[in-house]
């Protein structure tokens, strides 16, 4: 077997485990159109077809699952002896893929700050996008969200947390609106909601009980938390959101906490992968890292 027929073997197998080009092609750092043009011609030399594919599908052959079936033993062996030279050289080298909420990019700079630190060989790559949701069919070896966004066939590990809620506003927005008591007062505010990028669903605003939710209005909605804390130190209203998002404004006085005694706390950050995968040894590093006590420097 030549080079040429293993790199054909490594696309196959990238797109039959994705069953998407475009999840192989983020995998492999290379275009959809490059996969699917090699694709066509492995097909073409074998005189077999391996994919049925549409617009919107893509699915194996029968030939096409014999031949995965066969392979992916052997190339699970070849990882495995990689993997073995790498903890043999003692530190982990590679690219690392992930998809992080926003709130994780901007809470976790000490996790990213020591891991590269650690692991001068690794290279991350951060995905926002939140359209890219399923890690597995783009390629990626992580995700870091909280733990509601999570798929229950996910391996989960908590990095970050609990957070305390905090509901917030400008003291120009107090001066003229006036300070909410109590958890029931917001609904005669401007309150700025945020909606989720996954459901499209404005997020409730849930105090701890008796109180429970609250029905709020406002005339600002937004799916980014950034703008809807930007506007909230703008004055434009009250914003209901994780305590460390807005710690720098609560620490300026730009913005103030309110109804803190009734603001409950939610569960934190999760790092999630497939379960049926083995661990990148890149990501086992990562998970090292996070549950690495950290230290004064």
């Amino acid at each position: 077997m030549d080079r040429s027929e293993v790199s054909d073997l490594t696309v196959f197998l990238a797109i039959a485990e994705h069953l998407s080009f475009r999840g192989a092609a983020v995998r492999m750092g290379v275009t959809a159109s490059a996969l699917s043009h090699t694709l066509r011609q492995m097909e073409e030399r074998l005189g077999v077809r391996l994919f049925n594919r549409t617009t919107r599908k893509v699915a194996l052959t029968d030939a096409g699952l014999q031949l995965l079936q066969r392979l992916r033993p052997a190339f699970d062996e070849i990882g495995e002896a990689l993997k073995d030279l790498d903890e043999h050289r003692g530190r982990p080298l590679g690219l690392l893929r992930l998809h992080v909420s926003q709130f994780a990019a901007m809470t976790l700079g000490p996790v990213w700050k020591r891991f590269m630190a650690t692991y001068p060989d690794v290279r991350v790559e951060l995905a926002t996008d939140p359209r890219m949701s399923d890690i597995v069919a783009e390629g990626l070896d992580a995700g870091i969200a909280p733990r509601m966004w999570v798929a229950a066939d996910m391996v989960a590990t908590r990095v970050v947390g609990p957070f305390r809620v905090a509901v917030a506003g400008a003291p120009s927005y107090l001066a003229v609106a006036g300070r909410p008591e109590r958890p029931e007062d917001l609904a005669r505010h401007d309150c700025i909601r945020l909606r989720s990028t996954h459901d499209r669903k404005p997020f409730p605003w849930r105090f701890v009980d008796p109180v429970g939710e609250v029905g709020v209005t406002g005339r600002l909605i937004t799916d980014d938390p950034e703008i809807g804390v930007r506007t909230a130190v703008d004055g434009l209203g009250l914003v209901y959101t994780a305590e460390e998002r807005i710690r720098p404004f609560l620490e300026t006085g730009q913005l103030v906490r309110l109804v803190e005694d009734w603001c409950p706390d939610f569960d934190g950050l999760y790092l999630y992968y497939p379960g049926h995968r083995h661990v990148p040894t890149v990501l086992r590093a990562l998970i090292d890292t996070i549950r690495m006590p950290e230290r004064d420097t």
